[in-house]
């Protein structure tokens, strides 16, 4: 039975990614093909997760981690995918193939006539893979790649409506959120490695006393990885301070809504602690953190949820509210509660999706029949008032996100006014030219020089990438001033003493490329378009579906998503960076995510929303 296992494992994402490739090949036009493909993919899925499911409980449920391939190796450096199989992966690996499957078929009917139901169920196809590849992760780098791929069939998914504004701008929004969370999941794999000093597994999690020996030297350390791990756990699960996320994600298509943010992806904050729960575990100030954030969460998005008026908004504050138990459940140790109530979360909340447009077509017509007017009682009590005022407000989360996060980083990138196209030539190219001649003779430095340039390399790459978020005026100088933030985050790398130029040859391998392919899409559309600016939402998917999908795959591959050498060598980047140079791992860490969020913005306002021209028809600004 457990070779059985062994050799069964990797087909968990094998095969929706096979479902995937194959929905493709398929015309726009062709439902039964498309439908029935997915149907069958799912199919396959169920009954490959019921044959795990009894194999592991045949050979004892023991735990199985299988090292399945070294995707890079040199000089002393391994990126490898590792599979793991215990309690948690079954049980999210049958819930997700049940409600899978029942979306599915729900989808197929639900979604006749649309005009992208392949793109939908490809991207559900794409979903469900990214889904699996994470459940069965058994190190943070596997994790990580089905991490990103659950952030753009995300993104994908909540812009299905492409052609109308708010579900495009939401789409944008949830995906910054989602982006925000990698700096979590990034900055525990490299204080992992700084922990281990090697790739570990999470198998290797549940060997206490290793666990206890490296936490009683370096427990500064084990709290840093703790924190970053629960800061990424709050941010995929819509967990206070940023619940309000998860109601505007609900833009996308009811199917979408309930596979996505109604039972499986929101529940991956709880996966995350539950996965990483023996590193933690002593750590009594993390779980007090866990615990009364639940407790909190549990609290607003309750009251939050009762004032609500769109079914939608009410189903997702619900689960936000019943997520917010299960942070807690876990932060008491209650592990298999916690599996119990996720699965029956995920049912009750697809259910309830899935039923909403037939919930609101009948109260639609019954208050045609059974109206009753509603009298107001005078309520004096100010604070009921002031509680349901808030719950109308969503408690000002998205005020607030905005006010202490997206304007101050807006700002900063405005008032970079040094950074322009001239000065880039000027300024800059001379100062990366020296860097690379001082990188190359690093001898003839003072020490205090060759400490900080790193530092103050990077954070020209982080100046760089947050002018581009906030460039309004040319989508080429945004686009160019991404790759440059490469270029300088590599220039910095190169000045540490352990750098192996193969590496940076290997990570600026993606970037040049994909780089190359997007500035080439760019120059295209401008020669059909004219200026193409980022002012506003322009729809040119309409008008060039093509090169819409060309610049979306070279905007993953600048991105570090993983289909490039860029993924693989971000982490080469964090590898090569000590334990105390704090500064360049802030700089690095947040290039990488503010240059994701650029990208897709740079995306969604040349391709998606409202049509530019005037002579195409407006769509309605919400789903």
């Amino acid at each position: 039975m457990k070779n059985f296992l062994i050799q069964a494992l990797p087909f968990v994402f094998l095969v929706p990614f096979a479902g995937f490739i194959l929905s493709l090949f398929f015309s726009r036009t062709n439902e039964k093909g498309i439908s029935r493909t997915a149907i069958f993919t799912a199919s396959l899925q169920l009954i490959l997760a019921v044959a795990i499911t009894a194999a592991w409980f045949m050979n004892g449920t023991e735990d199985i981690s299988v090292a399945e391939i070294v995707l890079y190796q040199m000089h002393g450096y391994e990126f490898l995918i590792d599979l793991y199989l215990d309690a948690l992966t079954v049980t999210y690996m049958l819930v997700g193939a049940i409600i899978s499957l029942l979306v599915i078929v729900y989808s197929s009917f639900y979604m006749h006539q649309e005009w992208g139901y392949r793109r939908f169920f490809s991207t559900v196809l794409f979903f469900i893979m990214g889904y699996n590849a994470t459940i069965i992760a058994g190190n943070f780098e596997t994790l990580f790649i089905g991490w990103e791929t659950l952030g753009i069939s995300s993104f994908l998914l909540i812009a299905y409506y492409r052609d109308r504004y708010l579900p495009v701008k939401n789409a944008v929004k949830v995906f910054s959120i989602y982006r925000l969370g990698d700096i979590g999941i990034i900055l525990a794999m490299w204080l992992s490695h700084q922990l281990w000093h090697e790739n570990i597994t999470f198998i290797k999690l549940h060997n206490t006393e290793l666990v206890h020996e490296h936490l009683i030297s370096h427990s500064f350390l084990g709290s840093a990885i703790a924190l970053c791990i629960l800061f990424s756990a709050v941010l995929k699960s819509a967990q206070f301070p940023v619940s309000s996320w998860l109601a505007r994600a609900m833009e996308g298509p009811t199917p979408s809504s309930a596979i996505f943010y109604g039972s499986l992806a929101v529940h991956f904050g709880v996966f995350l602690l539950l996965r990483t729960f023996p590193f933690w575990e002593e750590q009594t100030g993390v779980r007090v953190l866990i615990v009364m954030g639940g407790l909190l969460t549990f609290i607003i998005a309750g009251l939050t949820g009762r004032v609500q008026s769109s079914i939608k908004a009410q189903v997702a504050y619900a689960s936000i509210a019943q997520i917010g138990l299960m942070f807690i459940e876990v932060g008491l140790g209650l592990q298999t509660i916690a599996l119990i109530h996720f699965a029956a979360n995920a049912f009750l909340r697809t259910y309830q999706l899935l039923i909403s447009p037939s919930i609101v077509a009948y109260l639609i017509k019954d208050q045609f029949y059974n109206y009753q007017p509603v009298v107001e009682k005078p309520v004096t009590n100010k604070w009921v008032n002031t509680i349901y005022m808030l719950g109308l407000n969503e408690w000002n989360f998205d005020s607030y996100m905005y006010k202490y996060l997206w304007n101050p980083l807006k700002s900063l990138g405005n008032g970079l006014n040094l950074i322009s196209e001239k000065n880039v030539y000027r300024l800059f190219l001379p100062m990366y030219i020296l860097g690379i001649y001082l990188a190359f003779n690093q001898d003839v430095m003072p020490f205090e020089l060759k400490q900080y340039l790193p530092s103050f390399f990077a954070m020209i790459g982080l100046f760089m990438v947050l002018k581009s978020f906030t460039e309004r005026k040319s989508a080429g100088v945004a686009y160019s001033l991404i790759i440059l933030n490469h270029l300088w985050i590599a220039l910095a790398i190169s000045f540490n003493d352990r750098i192996n130029f193969e590496h940076l040859f290997f990570y600026l391998s993606g970037v040049v490329v994909f780089g190359l392919v997007g500035y080439l899409t760019l120059h295209r559309l401008k020669k059909f378009e004219g200026r193409i600016s980022l002012e506003e939402f322009q729809g040119h998917s309409f008008e060039h579906p093509k090169l819409t999908i060309v610049f979306f795959i070279a905007c993953l591959g600048l991105a570090g998503f993983p289909i490039s050498p860029t993924f693989i060598g971000e982490d080469l980047i964090f590898s090569h960076i000590q334990r105390t140079q704090l500064f360049l791992t802030l700089f690095v860490s947040l290039s990488f995510i503010i240059d994701g969020i650029a990208l897709i913005r740079i995306y969604a306002r040349l391709f998606l929303g409202p049509h530019i021209k005037t002579y195409h028809e407006t769509a309605h600004r919400s789903s």
